[in-house]
């Protein structure tokens, strides 16, 4: 049986924390005036892991709000993975020599499937494949784009070269606290034998029951951001369902 996480998520924007809107850079709701700070707060309330995107960096297509993150994973009992920003080997090994323990490839997992299969080859575990997509295709560049490729066909690819780890966001539902694609995140861990993390939609308590009934499947968590922040349920809560038996 899989284990199910609850991965509280931190979006940084400008040095703040933020959530936008279906990735939409002008639908910005300010939470925190640090990210670090945020993190302290989740950790403290007893997540084990914790989930940090840099979109500014995913925007500009480098690292830019990196400080946060390493500060987070050397201060703070809880394991760090971090997204956004991560086009090169050296961005990989940046974070991952500081003390992340987990580093999400997006965009370059459509645009640069070969470098990506080198990654995979490499750090093996360390790395997660974020896809998000847009009525199943892959979306990339912060959303900007869709392109031509199914997310079920690129996690099987992927899952050959040592994927473990998949990310699986929904756009239409990301920040609308409409629930999570639940199908979807358990067709492509059937597809691809591998984990996948639900992102995007999670608006309540049953969403993460839904979920977690996927665990045998190989759904094995949730990234639950605006639900958080706008008090739809409580940290300890989600915990607790993290931590029912999965039967």
């Amino acid at each position: 049986m899989s284990t199910f996480q609850i991965y509280p998520a931190i979006d940084m924007r400008g040095g703040k924390c933020v959530r936008l809107v279906q990735g939409d850079y002008n639908q910005e709701t300010v939470y925190g005036d640090s990210p670090f700070d945020m993190a302290k707060q989740f950790a403290d309330g007893g997540a084990t892991w914790i989930h940090m995107v840099d979109l500014d960096g995913a925007k500009e297509k480098k690292r830019v709000n990196h400080e946060y993150v390493i500060k987070a994973a050397k201060e703070l009992d809880a394991y760090i993975q971090i997204g956004g920003g991560i086009r090169t080997e050296e961005d990989v090994m940046f974070y991952l020599n500081q003390g992340v323990d987990r580093v999400i490839l997006g965009s370059i997992a459509v645009n640069q499937p070969d470098f990506t299969k080198k990654l995979l080859t490499t750090y093996g575990s360390k790395i997660a494949i974020g896809l998000d997509a847009r009525d199943g295709f892959v979306a990339t560049n912060g959303w900007l784009e869709t392109s031509k490729v199914k997310a079920v066909e690129l996690g099987k690819e992927l899952a050959k070269y040592g994927a473990e780890t998949f990310i699986f966001t929904d756009i239409s539902r990301d920040g609308m606290l409409s629930g999570p694609n639940v199908a979807a995140c358990a067709e492509l861990a059937e597809a691809t034998k591998k984990a996948v993390i639900a992102s995007g939609g999670v608006s309540q308590i049953q969403d993460l029951v839904d979920l977690r009934q996927e665990a045998s499947k190989g759904v094995a968590g949730a990234i639950i951001g605006k639900a958080l922040y706008t008090n739809q349920f409580t940290l300890t809560q989600a915990l607790q369902e993290e931590r029912k038996d999965a039967n």
